[in-house]
């Protein structure tokens, strides 16, 4: 079999360039959507401590990565203070530990204490800065992400400034580079946001869902494309229904977000690491509960709960526990039409097979060429099963399987 062999043959370096190579070999196309923006492939690295520095970003694009989403950073208003300040907190030491899901499967997971990006502002936009020239020549995409004041329950404004300042600050930076191309920016949600008091109420995170795009779009009218990046709220699965629903659902224009990042990181209130109580995780409970909720969106949608209701449907970039490409394929077929990892970069080189190379390299071999549980694997037998067109990009095929999803989970299931 051909990706055997590939598999193998590839150990001690991928072919460049990748996604040529695919296309040459198996007939698939890997171009995809992120942000609105074209990505050479799906593949990308989520926000956090390992997207913090220049020397990092070069290595993902030396690697072929799509894009890569940076550290989150605290957003200011123009005299430079920030409400939500408490999230800046550096990282310490991070532990990467095997976990066992409640169904038996095991996984990995990271712990650690920091929330988002402690350095100055500027010095974030010099990162920024950094970041796009880094990949540009490898036409890798690079996304900032952002933390916006959201209000408490006990508190009925919005620092709208915050808004305004940070959002055309990091515009300025993006113009530097890529002109009028719209930038893409998400807005973080983060996972230890779910433990918090502001997350405390259903119908405040409700508004907070409904209010963020319309605050990002105004600072910066036509120019930013926002992701919304959906937490895991401590409430029932319904819950998360309700909040994929309210952002679907959101009348066409500035009020409407533009994609979806689904779903960060589980919060665990009792669990300590390092003297702080309550912290993330991730493993299989996570992905199993994100495509547990995409699927059960999917099929509310496919049962026309609402008869005549037609509504633009917004493109997903699915994270959580992405560590291989069959799981990255079963959030494609749920609709999901990039992927965002993070773990997998941390993972020790026994869990490799690839011989040379940094752990970027070493997880796109793993996540695209395994034979059993690769990405091009799966989407050889989900063009089998169905007759998809070989022309038909990974964007494509995510949107195909939204439409057609009432057809397909029968058998997918089998």
């Amino acid at each position: 079999m051909q990706l055997s062999k590939d598999f193998e043959r590839f150990r001690d370096g991928l072919p460049r360039p990748l996604e040529s190579y695919v296309l040459t070999t198996y007939g698939i196309d890997l171009t995809s959507v992120y942000g609105g923006l074209r990505v050479k492939n799906p593949f990308g690295k989520a926000s956090g401590q390992l997207s913090l520095a220049r020397h990092q970003v070069e290595r993902d694009a030396a690697s072929g990565l799509g894009f890569v989403v940076l550290k989150t950073v605290i957003a200011q208003d123009r005299r430079g203070e920030q409400t939500m300040r408490e999230w800046a907190i550096p990282e310490t030491r991070m532990l990467v530990e095997p976990i066992c899901g409640r169904s038996g499967e095991r996984g990995w997971t990271v712990t650690w204490k920091g929330r988002g990006w402690f350095d100055s502002f500027a010095a974030y936009l010099e990162l920024f800065h950094q970041a796009l020239t880094a990949a540009e020549d490898a036409a890798m995409q690079v996304a900032p992400s952002v933390k916006y004041h959201l209000p408490t329950p006990k508190e009925n404004f919005w620092k709208e400034d915050e808004y305004t300042f940070t959002t055309q600050a990091l515009l300025e930076v993006w113009k530097r580079h890529r002109g009028e191309q719209v930038m893409p920016l998400e807005k973080d949600f983060s996972p230890t946001l779910a433990g918090s008091e502001r997350a405390a109420e259903q119908a405040k995170i409700l508004e907070w869902l409904g209010t963020v795009p319309r605050l990002v779009h105004r600072a910066a009218p036509g120019q930013v494309h926002v992701g919304l990046k959906i937490f895991n709220a401590l409430f029932e699965d319904e819950f998360q229904l309700r909040m994929l629903d309210a952002v679907e659902a959101a009348p066409p224009g500035e009020e409407r977000a533009d994609f979806l990042a689904y779903a960060n990181r589980l919060f665990d209130p009792a669990k300590q690491f390092e003297g702080k109580v309550g912290v993330a995780y991730g493993g299989p409970d996570l992905s199993g509960r994100n495509l547990a909720g995409l699927e059960r969106f999917l099929a509310l949608e496919s049962d026309g709960r609402e008869p005549g209701r037609v509504r633009e449907r917004l493109p997903v970039s699915a994270t959580g526990d992405i560590h291989s490409g069959r799981i990255a394929a079963e959030y494609l077929v749920r609709g999901a039409s990039s992927f965002q990892m993070h773990t997998i970069f941390q993972l020790p080189d026994s869990e490799f097979t690839m011989r040379a190379g940094n752990k970027t390299d070493k997880a796109l071999h793993q996540i695209l060429f395994h034979p059993q549980d690769g990405f091009l694997v799966w989407l050889l037998d989900l063009g089998e099963r169905f007759g998809l067109k070989g022309a038909q990009n990974v964007a494509e095929t995510a949107a195909w399987c939204r439409d057609q999803w009432d057809k397909i989970i029968e058998p997918l299931s089998q």
